[in-house]
């Protein structure tokens, strides 16, 4: 079954339990009004006091660099997503990431229980720095909590609306500035996590031939070939590392009938168009370096690298690029707000309004158009 089909029933199962409960949850803090449910809590302020309240100069002039870097990661996200318009229909640069499914024109696939916790890890990073700076910044938090809009998810921090309106235009920016500056430097963090693991697993394991990590729903792979089978050649040519395997696959057309040996047996393929390259052979697998344990006398503990190599991949590839979409110009995210205080500063309001929801709108068809280019 698609994954799409779990995340549609267990969301049904959360509408239906909610509408007929919605008394008894309305005591513990629930609004459930079709189709968003939100539910606030008070009971994490003190936590995010004492952190903001911590090192109160350090996060103002963490975030002081932030808003530099906010800035400029603004203008870099904007360019791409404009620059990209071009190759839209080859190369979509926007599309619908959910963990545990193949979406349309989507070259990412995240894995279910990695793109879950990597997603919990960008929500919490990036709604607490929202409210570590706004106590930093002497703005009241109101309430925490979660909520789903239809079927997506999401958490926030509810600063005081009057007491963030009247604040200076530098906290305001802090405060907008904070929530995609902290993905970004978790990301960083986990890059470099990374980096360390993957240092470390050649000290363990050899590389012995590639492995099939995933198979293409709907592919020419999918229902012959097996995740977890060990490619040894592909027609005549013999694959011993990740460098044999991506020079044979990239020699082949649309069309093709390819022979490939496995350690579980030889199968027949014919080929498709690349989605990615319609004048490419497309296998529909996706492989990955097949390792062996130098020393079995360790036990199963260091295959747990592979593991964490995996998990902080996902963390920086999401926090990354969620915080990166998060400050394109364009309300309601932060970095639509961020521009309009910017603006601020020299134009009246009733001049930067047209302006900031103009491009707004401009920026909303350009992700819409993208993402329904990659559908289609």
């Amino acid at each position: 079954m698609n994954g799409i089909y779990y995340y549609l029933i267990a969301f049904a199962i959360i509408w239906i339990l909610a509408l007929v409960l919605r008394d008894k949850l309305s005591d513990h803090g629930f609004e459930i009004n079709f189709p968003i449910i939100m539910w606030k809590t008070q009971r994490l302020r003190g936590l995010i006091s004492r952190i903001s309240n911590f090192s109160p100069t350090f996060w103002r002039w963490f975030m002081n660099v932030g808003i530099v870097v906010a800035f400029g990661a603004m203008i870099f996200i904007t360019w791409t997503l404009v620059s990209s318009l071009p190759s839209v229909f080859e190369t979509p640069s926007v599309s619908i990431i959910i963990p545990g499914v193949e979406m349309p024109g989507s070259s990412i696939y995240v894995p279910l229980g990695y793109g879950l916790i990597s997603l919990a890890t960008v929500l919490i990073v990036h709604e607490f720095s929202h409210g570590i700076q706004a106590i930093g910044e002497k703005i009241s938090i109101k309430s925490i909590g979660l909520l789903l809009f239809a079927i997506i998810p999401g958490a926030f921090v509810e600063p005081d609306e009057d007491e963030l309106k009247d604040a200076k235009r530098t906290s305001k920016l802090r405060v907008y500035a904070a929530g995609s500056i902290a993905n970004i430097s978790l990301a960083i963090i986990a890059i470099i996590l990374v980096s360390m693991f993957s240092a470390a697993i050649p000290i363990y394991f050899e590389e012995n031939g590639i492995q099939i990590d995933r198979i293409v729903s709907d592919s020419p792979s999918d229902g012959v070939l097996k995740e977890g089978m060990v490619l040894e050649a592909i027609d005549d040519y013999q694959i011993s590392n990740s460098t044999d395997y991506m020079s044979v696959v990239s020699s082949y057309s649309p069309g093709d009938n390819v022979t490939v040996k496995t350690d579980q047996g030889t199968y027949m393929i014919t080929l498709d168009k690349n989605p990615s390259n319609e004048s490419r052979g497309f296998f529909g697998i996706q492989a990955a370096k097949h390792f062996e344990l130098v020393n079995d006398s360790l036990g199963p503990i260091p295959w747990i690298l592979f593991e964490l190599v995996k998990l902080f991949q996902w963390i920086f590839v999401l926090n990354l690029g969620i915080g990166l979409f998060n400050l394109l110009p364009l309300k309601p995210l932060d970095g639509g707000h961020m521009l309009e205080t910017l603006l601020e500063y020299k134009l009246p309001e009733k001049i930067v309004k047209p302006i900031v929801n103009a491009l707004s709108v401009v920026m909303a068809m350009i992700i819409v158009f993208s993402i329904l280019a990659g559908f289609f």
